[in-house]
């Protein structure tokens, strides 16, 4: 991929584009940004871009932007089957992902993870745990730095942990991870890639082009994971909650084995939920596969108190603990988290639904809601779903959401924020909608315990 002198044109602006403009112009590449959608005046990335004397556009995608581009590049969240990139597809121009081309440009040993849920947590854990080997390591991908950023680290780290989604695979052709994971296949962004099977098979893509010194890790668990075609003669691995395993770690009881042996405890996990005991295997399994020092890798492990936005304890008030799993945009993760507690949950839901059937939560949310709270746009359809099962308050903004969650909770419960939606409706993104659930609870709490001392006078 010389780019040398060629016209490049990245489609789609945010923090992607602006960290492969800078790659792209440390290559010598002519580089053009376009955009669909309009952004304000002073918007950060365009800021970037200017300074960077990168000509871009919003607005629209014009036909003069691919006019003689040698090469396409676009996000990951713009489908490369648009009008516009097909058309200079046609015209002689090639076409590629920012995970495929930056890939081509990186010094580090990749440990690489998808899946539907989990990707975060389990990254962020991986790097804890080869932070506690005394390891060189980065954390890139589907999160706070591009791919495109991290090759560009001076000096390169020894490894690069990157979190993996279906919007960057789908795009890549000679992508091979050292360490590739897929934790699980649940039903999410069909409407991007048309079915679940296919979807599956854009997942599956991380292990195609591994070779006999690379390493596969699957969740034996899940069987569209078990069941998935590691096709390149990849040395692989397994994880699994239910039973012993050819090659990997296993749960008995309390107990991690590998075959037979004990090699971790349950009490090492500081995580809540059986869904991050299965996190926390697939990272010790990749580790155990990459033969990192192990004294290390527990040290790691046992250090790890969890990921912003995904079942983040935020305070515990008069006995009532508050909960942001903002992270949660689909019904899976929302499931992961009510079955992540025993105790009575007072639920905020809701956000910009994905055309999922709530119904299917109806036998949880019986046995483990105690009230429901709901938001955004698709409110009125988790009010529909759940209504006859739980009493309901249907409010107009976080504020209202945490006030009426609060009032309803006692001594014991838990107030959890796991919207099952996405956050695009009334939010930036799930970090955006996370924060201000933890502001709207801080003042909540502040306010709460003034007026305990003011009782107590």
């Amino acid at each position: 991929m010389d780019v040398r002198g060629k016209k490049v044109v990245v489609v789609g602006l945010g923090r992607t584009a602006v960290a492969l403009a800078r790659l792209l112009l440390r290559d010598g590449a002519r580089v053009f940004v376009t955009e669909m959608r309009d952004l304000p005046d002073g918007d950060p990335c365009c800021t970037e871009l200017a300074a960077l004397g990168v000509p871009f556009e919003c607005g629209g995608h014009s036909g003069a932007a691919f006019q003689d581009a040698a090469l396409v590049i676009p996000s990951p969240g713009v489908p490369p089957s648009i009008e516009p990139i097909a058309r200079a597809r046609a015209a002689g121009a090639s076409v590629v992902g920012e995970m495929e081309f930056a890939h081509s440009r990186c010094r580090s040993r990749i440990l690489a993870v998808t899946g539907t849920n989990g990707k975060t947590t389990t990254t962020e854990l991986l790097k804890a745990l080869l932070t506690g080997c005394g390891e060189s390591v980065a954390l890139a991908g589907n999160n706070d730095m591009p791919f495109s950023a991290a090759v560009q680290l001076d000096p390169a780290p020894e490894f690069l942990v990157l979190e993996v989604s279906s919007y960057q695979l789908e795009t890549t052709d000679a992508f091979r991870p050292w360490i590739g994971v897929v934790l699980n296949v649940t039903p999410d962004h069909l409407t991007r890639h048309g079915s679940l099977d296919a979807y599956a098979g854009v997942k599956a893509r991380l292990f195609a082009n591994q070779s006999a010194s690379d390493h596969a890790v699957v969740n034996a668990d899940d069987p569209r994971v078990h069941s998935m075609a590691v096709v390149a003669p990849s040395d692989v691995w397994q994880f699994s909650l239910e039973r012993p395993v050819e090659r990997g770690l296993w749960l008995d009881g309390s107990i991690v084995r590998e075959g037979d042996a004990a090699v971790a405890h349950v009490g090492d996990v500081h995580l809540p939920g059986r869904h991050n005991l299965q996190n926390a295997l697939a990272a010790l399994t990749a580790t155990r596969a990459g033969a990192f020092d192990w004294d290390g890798v527990l040290a790691g492990l046992r250090g790890f108190r969890g990921v912003e936005h995904r079942i983040e304890h935020v305070v515990t008030v008069n006995g009532v603990a508050f909960y942001n799993d903002s992270k949660s945009t689909n019904i899976d993760s929302l499931k992961v988290a009510l079955e992540s507690f025993d105790e009575p949950v007072v639920l905020i839901a809701g956000g910009e639904g994905k055309g999922t059937d709530y119904r299917v939560l109806r036998n949880l949310i019986a046995a483990r809601v105690k009230r429901l709270v709901t938001l955004g746009q698709d409110a009125p359809l988790l009010d529909a779903a759940f209504s006859d099962l739980v009493q309901t308050h249907r409010a107009n903004q976080m504020d209202d959401a945490v006030d009426a969650a609060a009032a309803a909770a006692g001594p014991g419960d838990i107030v959890l924020l796991s919207p099952a939606c996405a956050s695009f409706d009334m939010f930036e993104n799930f970090e955006h909608r996370g924060r201000v659930f933890k502001d709207s609870v801080n003042r909540w709490a502040a306010h709460a315990t003034r007026s305990d001392k003011d009782k107590g006078r």
